[in-house]
């Protein structure tokens, strides 16, 4: 696959991430692209597109493996305890339709 078809579904894949995954706080819904996340977690997603490997336990990890700074700057959390399940879901739910892309 060609460099630039792969920066395409990338940046189709996190604008879909973007607008469609959220961060749960205090009932409030963030959404990964106004938080400025979605563009690192479709980064950190891709090699499971092409590995073809898309669970959500894989999904999950690579989620726990991106810190949030919180209270500026005063603490971090992990990007899974930000986000409800139902958004992992979704998440998975993203990834499974891209992976025919590659």
């Amino acid at each position: 696959m060609s460099q630039a078809n792969t920066t395409k579904i990338l940046e189709t894949l996190a604008a879909e991430i973007g607008e469609n995954v959220y961060i749960d706080v205090a009932k409030w819904h963030l959404y990964l692209s106004n938080a400025k996340l979605h563009s690192v977690v479709a980064e950190k997603m891709l090699p499971l597109l092409t590995s073809n490997s898309i669970s959500k336990d894989k999904v999950t990890e690579i989620l726990q493996s991106i810190s949030v700074e919180v209270g500026g700057g005063k603490q971090k959390l992990a990007l899974t305890e930000l986000i409800p399940t139902q958004g992992q879901v979704n998440l998975v739910e993203i990834l499974e339709r891209y992976q025919s892309e590659f």
